[in-house]
């Protein structure tokens, strides 16, 4: 199982960027899957997720109207555009899947009520600065 994270860069408040995350050895469609990010000195925040079933999707407060989750189950992808971006962004995001295929608990992944165990990527530093 492996999750390959890209896309984050430094960038100016106010811009844009769009992480994609390439899944290998397992097929991304059987899963619910999304993003968490960690700052320095502050716990993991996941900040959106995506059914497995349908184009449902979870965010958290502090990204709702300015983030977006989004798949594409024909090349195993997965990717958080990132708009209107503010210094408090900044982190290492993660992507992340349910382990467990056929569940459809998008929100409690989100919630960070399941345990993601081997099934997330290395992270991408977003750095949002002027």
């Amino acid at each position: 199982v492996q999750l390959q994270a890209s896309g984050g860069g430094l960038v100016q408040p106010g811009g844009s960027l769009r992480l994609s995350c390439a899944a290998s050895g397992f097929t991304l469609d059987k899963h619910c899957i999304g993003w968490f990010r960690q700052a320095p000195g502050k716990e993991r925040e996941w900040v959106s997720c995506i059914s497995r079933i349908d184009s449902s999707t979870f965010q958290a407060d502090s990204v709702k109207g300015r983030f977006s989750i989004s798949r594409d189950n024909a090349k195993n992808t997965f990717y958080l555009q990132m708009n209107s971006l503010k210094p408090e962004d900044t982190g290492i995001y993660y992507c992340a899947a349910d382990p467990r295929p056929y569940y459809s608990d998008y929100v409690g992944l989100c919630r960070g009520k399941i345990s993601i165990a081997d099934y997330r990527g290395q992270g991408t530093l977003v750095t949002v600065s002027s």
